[in-house]
């Protein structure tokens, strides 16, 4: 059999990237093949595999690389598959390997190979209608006979020929294909499942036109050229890259067209031509520049940022960057002294005052590059009560995350239930009683959702519960979600940018309504924590259909979790997308759990955001 692979000695290292989509019937038999190959080639990197295809990163020693496409092609399934194998270094960057995923083997079962669209579309697209498929010579020479064809072209028509990229911004930044010929549109998008909304938006810039795409590899092309094509009418003409930036390096080492670097999902970071141009420039001073490895990000979105080596060293106290677009849209950079001698001010409302004396935040948000994240307490808290409840989750998060807690919007009555000796006498209560049983003095309570028969707390002293306390009162507790989400917005307006929410409880079923695609643009933030949570007002959202990173934890059949049934944490769960959702099950009961494993877990899934 010929040997298409790379030249390579036994010791060699190298990184593997293929993805074929195919109809997939049996997942859990092709899960087992690869975490068994895998393992026993002792590849690391990403594996993701749905019922229609896989997309798969890898990097090991080469001799088992090509020992492992050797056993991938012996599956029908994987006929024409385009293998990229690449001779490389060994990741020498910790932090760089870390954040690719290249130190262990991740092997997941998800919804989408790639997630083309974080909201539902409403014609969504057939990979089987993709656009046409260009060989790198054939794209180059499209490219290169671009004039000519449009000056054969009749002017009369409005026909031309547009050359789309696919990738997100910081991708573009430091390469891109360019041609004078050939009018080039940039998306300038944070992330690929932005890239649909774009598509419906700039529709008309690209009707009537030959449409020529490209990205890293090909995948994310099949999905936006079938997209495009299903817009019908105007939309035939649509050219796709195969095998992507890098098959076409490959073929014109050069460079070619292609001017700079591609930017690659792994440990290599970037790959270029022979051309020592440098395309990218540092966002601070605007020296050339196309470096990511150090991974400077964007102190509000968290998208990389190009910081040059002098200007990294001169902030070296701060990492108050912030992208292109944020900038954009109205994001302004804070000196980092003035951060640190500023005091959080509160904000009152015509009707509630206070609304942010009891967050609890220590002292006035600093840059840092730990994760900031928004903690939600449960119905009838405060954030000072959950800030003592989670004291030791914050003490072993200290080196990842700073947790903000804050009040809720709804202020509740002082009701407590009276005991089973007072209930069963036969003298009335008292409805008021001037020296409350349970103590004589308690703080405020709050809720993020009430039931619909809430009226404005106006009492100031302890009054008992009409009825016994219901178990299963959170279920009735629907109302009061536009004053949360409002009263979150000012939250977020004064004292954010925040990487993440962390919910508990009740406060759990008001973080997973703000993942929902019709909220998500109301407060931004990259993450979500759901401990001992429930769904509230979520009765559109499908099996699987929210697409947002999230950690769900909650008691499992051993929990005794007597304040939300383990179920209704289970079918929370199971709304999230379950590619980009882990869940951590314990047996303790209505906490959040800080002993190891769990504690391990939650760190875990913490440093994916770092």
């Amino acid at each position: 059999m010929e040997n298409n692979y790379p030249n390579a000695e036994d010791k060699s290292y190298g990184v593997l990237l293929y993805y074929k989509y195919t109809n997939i019937q049996d997942l859990q038999q092709l899960f087992n093949f690869y975490n068994s190959n895998c393992t026993s080639l002792n590849l690391v990197g990403r594996v993701r595999l749905s019922s229609n295809g896989v997309n798969v990163t890898v990097g090991g020693k080469i001799t088992a690389l090509e020992k492992h496409i050797d056993s991938v092609k012996s599956n029908s399934l994987f006929e024409g598959t385009d293998f990229k194998l690449a001779s490389c270094s060994e990741p020498l960057n910790d932090k760089v390997a870390m954040e690719c995923g290249f130190t262990s083997l991740s092997i997941r079962i998800v919804k989408e190979l790639v997630t083309f669209s974080s909201y539902p579309l409403l014609k969504s697209p057939e990979v089987s209608n993709a656009g046409c498929h260009l060989s790198a010579a054939q794209f180059h020479s499209v490219l290169q006979n671009a004039g000519r064809f449009l000056e054969s072209e009749d002017h009369s028509s409005s026909e031309g020929l547009v050359l789309l990229d696919a990738r997100n911004l910081y991708e573009t930044r430091i390469g891109k294909f360019d041609t004078l010929d050939v009018k080039t549109l940039d998306p300038e998008i944070r992330q690929y499942s932005d890239l649909a909304s774009w598509i419906d938006e700039n529709s008309e810039r690209l009707k009537g036109n030959k449409i020529l795409m490209y990205c890293t590899g090909g995948i994310r092309c099949e999905m936006a050229s079938a997209y495009i094509k299903s817009k019908g009418a105007g939309f035939e003409n649509v050219f796709q890259l195969y095998g992507g930036i890098q098959r076409y390096l490959e073929q014109f080492p050069d460079g070619g067209f292609f001017k700079g670097k591609n930017f690659v999902f792994d440990h290599r970071v970037s790959v270029g031509s022979m051309d020592p141009k440098v395309l990218g420039s540092c966002l601070l001073c605007s020296s050339a520049f196309d470096d990511y490895s150090f991974r400077s990000r964007c102190m509000y979105c968290r998208m990389l940022v190009l910081v040059c080596d002098s200007c990294r060293f001169f902030q070296k106290h701060s990492s108050s960057y912030v992208c292109e677009l944020c900038q954009k849209y109205g994001k302004n950079v804070v000196e980092s002294h003035e951060l640190e001698s500023a005091e959080l001010e509160p904000v009152s409302t015509s009707n509630q005052t206070g609304l942010f004396a009891s967050m609890s935040v220590g002292s006035a948000p600093k840059i840092s590059r730990k994760l900031r994240i928004l903690c939600l307490h449960g119905f009838r808290q405060n954030a000072s009560s959950f800030k003592g409840r989670t004291g030791s989750l914050a003490k072993k998060l200290k080196n990842l995350a700073e947790l903000v807690f804050v009040d809720a919007p709804h202020e509740l009555s002082f009701i407590y239930q009276p005991s089973q000796l007072e209930q069963n006498s036969n003298i009335p209560p008292s409805p008021i009683l001037q020296a409350p049983p349970p103590s004589k003095s308690c703080n405020k309570k709050y809720a993020w959702l009430v039931s619909h028969s809430h009226d404005k707390n106006t009492e100031t002293g302890w009054r008992i519960a009409d009825i016994p306390f219901d178990p299963l009162q959170y279920q009735q507790q629907t109302e009061g979600l536009d004053v949360s989400l409002a009263y979150l917005e000012k939250v977020v307006a004064q004292s954010g940018p925040f990487d993440g929410v962390l919910g508990f409880s009740q406060g759990a079923a008001m973080a997973a309504l703000l993942c929902q695609d019709k909220l998500k643009s109301k407060i931004d933030f990259r993450f979500v924590i759901l401990c001992s949570g429930f769904s509230v007002n979520m009765g559109e959202c499908q099996q699987g259909s929210i697409m947002f990173p999230s950690l769900h934890i909650f008691g499992n059949d051993l929990g005794k979790d007597r304040q939300i049934e383990r179920d209704a944490s289970r079918h929370l769960a199971s709304l999230f997308e379950g590619g980009c959702s882990m869940v951590i099950e314990h047996e303790l009961g209505h906490i959040i759990p800080t002993r190891s494993p769990y504690i391990d877990e939650i760190k875990e899934f913490l440093q994916r955001f770092l």
